[in-house]
């Protein structure tokens, strides 16, 4: 891998602070792929053989079961996946693929593993990492089983509207059928949803989003950073 991209990856919070003969280490038995779009990296139930870091473009981690499909994440620069099948040597629970032009880093999960081992910092980084994660599939959860429909959307729309920089104006960065998997809704009941948040003053042309009435929104969805925080 060409020493440019090391610097990309070190100001990830993983390797942030790793001493810097380990990480050189990693690096050396690391490689980077470039992916065109809709390329499957990997799929749930195979080994987990390699640690991703996504330089450039988005990737899409899925899971299928019975002829039915789910969007589980959207994974975006610079992050890593998936973390925990690495550290433990277990099956990758959840496919990824890539949505856009990517640029991907692979790490030899046996590497990982022995730089665990050795490296303190490394090892207090990864254990706060897999802590992150799993705080967040709680917040994934009780939103699911918390909220209805039309709450999730509208909490959703909240915390994209944040991200965006607190405009009443943004951008989709998701598909809407994607979307409606995330959420847990099949693409006709998110399209219903859109409408029904109309009296709340939401708006929605293409993948734009308008919000006319914050209060009115924030009143109906009850935002809560138990759920809602992903610094909490």
């Amino acid at each position: 891998m060409l020493d440019s991209h090391h610097p990309d990856i070190r100001v990830l919070d993983l390797f942030a602070n790793m001493e810097e003969e380990n990480f050189q280490t990693l690096m050396r038995a690391s490689y980077v792929q470039n992916f065109p779009p809709q390329i499957e990296l990997i799929t749930e139930g195979e080994p987990s053989d390699f640690l991703h870091i996504v330089i450039s473009g988005s990737v899409e981690l899925f899971s299928k079961w019975n002829g039915r499909e789910t969007c589980v994440a959207t994974i975006r620069p610079i992050s890593s996946f998936i973390l925990a099948a690495t550290v433990k040597n277990a099956p990758y629970l959840m496919s990824a693929r890539t949505l856009d032009k990517s640029r991907i880093v692979l790490i030899p999960s046996q590497n990982v593993r022995a730089i665990f081992d050795e490296d303190n910092n490394f090892a207090r980084a990864i254990v706060l990492e897999l802590a992150y994660c799993y705080r967040s599939s709680i917040r994934k959860t009780k939103d699911l089983k918390l909220r209805t429909s039309l709450e999730r959307l509208a909490n959703y729309l909240l915390r994209q509207q944040i991200r965006a920089g607190g405009d009443d104006e943004f951008n989709l960065q998701i598909e809407k059928r994607r979307l409606a998997s995330y959420l847990g809704m099949t693409p006709e009941n998110l399209s219903r949803a859109f409408k029904a948040l109309k009296p709340y003053g939401v708006t929605v042309d293409g993948n734009r989003v308008m919000i006319r009435d914050q209060n009115d929104l924030e009143k109906f969805a009850k935002p809560n950073p138990l759920i809602d925080d992903r610094t909490t």
